[in-house]
């Protein structure tokens, strides 16, 4: 047996444990806001997926489908309008959700008519429209061929008898996305921007890609305990690396011809940013965000652990009970979810890359 000299031994745990602890009060008050945050973004999410009646999804789409072919017939040009048709869905949800959902008292005659007639049997997003939306993104991205294959795996999903624990794992992986996005996007321009960013974050981002995805559990835990903010996080740190170092490559990737030419018209360094260098690498951008994306449903069975429930609770529970069938429904349901998620980003991917290529051409 190997005997470790004694005086070279030291006191490992004890000394991680007075790190984390010195972390942790001084730090706590960023990790109350992320948790204020994260549950602020769940219920809305939870709200949009499951609390929306039909009728604003439906205005939505008419909203979309009218701008886009009042832009095609030239009668608007400005892209402006588009932005105003998106604020006044959301104004439109925002009053339901005030006056409806939270506040069944409320008084004013009229409106108080009108949401009897609104609610009635109506306060849920129907199975339909998630099949709906679906079927329209990948036809408007792929084509119908697309679309109705991603809309029979969904009615699948229904049929599976999965849609609220869909609704609960898909909340989880858009969030993880979301913030994936809006964190990962700016430290991708930084590393391709600075050189010392660049040699900081590399081996950050190789540890993170080498460490085991069950590791990443273990501060979650630490830090906000079980539940679906844990799960979040863990999902974040997991998933953020690919968009981080696809977004360096396709800044970075870009021909010195095109950096050149925007140089040569005068642009200042955030025109260029913003005006070439990234309508230039989108294509790579949504690989990136297709990659975290896949990552983030791959955690949705270890986020379980955590109590992150969604379909990841069903998988782990059958399996853990041996109940064959229900740990198959679960799992196709996940594969569904993933195979949904991949083709309409690599389709968004695909015509981005073509949009690139007309641009170049």
């Amino acid at each position: 047996m190997f005997i470790f000299p004694e005086w070279l031994q030291f006191d490992a745990a004890g000394m991680f444990d007075s790190a984390w602890t010195w972390f942790e009060r001084v730090f706590s008050w960023l990790f109350t806001a992320f948790r204020f945050v994260l549950l602020w973004m769940f219920d809305i999410m939870n709200t949009i997926l499951t609390q929306t009646p039909w009728w604003i999804w439906i205005i939505a789409l008419a909203f979309l489908y009218g701008f886009a072919y009042l832009k095609k017939r030239g009668v608007v040009e400005r892209k402006g309008w588009g932005w105003l048709g998106a604020i006044v869905v959301v104004l439109l949800w925002t009053s339901y959700f005030n006056r409806v959902l939270n506040n069944p008292g409320f008084d004013i005659a009229f409106l108080d008519f009108l949401k009897s007639i609104l609610t009635r049997d109506n306060t849920v997003t129907p199975w339909w429209i998630y099949v709906l939306l679906v079927f329209l993104a990948a036809f408007h991205l792929d084509g119908w061929k697309l679309g109705l294959g991603l809309g029979v795996m969904m009615m699948l999903i229904g049929s599976f008898g999965m849609w609220d624990e869909m609704t609960r794992t898909l909340s989880i992986i858009m969030i993880g996305v979301v913030l994936s996005f809006f964190i990962g996007l700016p430290m991708g321009i930084l590393m391709a921007k600075f050189n010392l960013v660049e040699q900081i974050l590399k081996p950050v981002l190789d540890t993170m890609q080498t460490i085991p995805s069950f590791v990443y559990l273990i501060p979650a835990v630490m830090v906000f305990g079980t539940g679906r903010v844990a799960a979040t996080f863990a999902t974040l740190i997991y998933a953020i690396p690919p968009l981080i170092r696809l977004t360096y490559l396709g800044i970075t990737n870009i021909d010195e011809e095109v950096i050149e030419a925007g140089k040569s018209f005068g642009s200042t360094p955030m025109q260029m940013l913003f005006k070439v260098e990234i309508p230039q690498s989108l294509s790579t951008i949504a690989t990136g965000l297709n990659q975290t994306t896949m990552m983030a449903v791959a955690m949705v069975v270890i986020a379980a652990m955590v109590g992150a429930g969604g379909l990841g609770q069903v998988v782990m529970t059958a399996t853990n009970q041996i109940r064959i069938g229900a740990g198959f429904a679960g799992g196709f349901s996940i594969v569904f979810i993933a195979i949904i998620l991949d083709r309409l980003m690599q389709a968004l991917a695909q015509k981005l890359e073509h949009a690139e290529g007309d641009l170049d051409g």
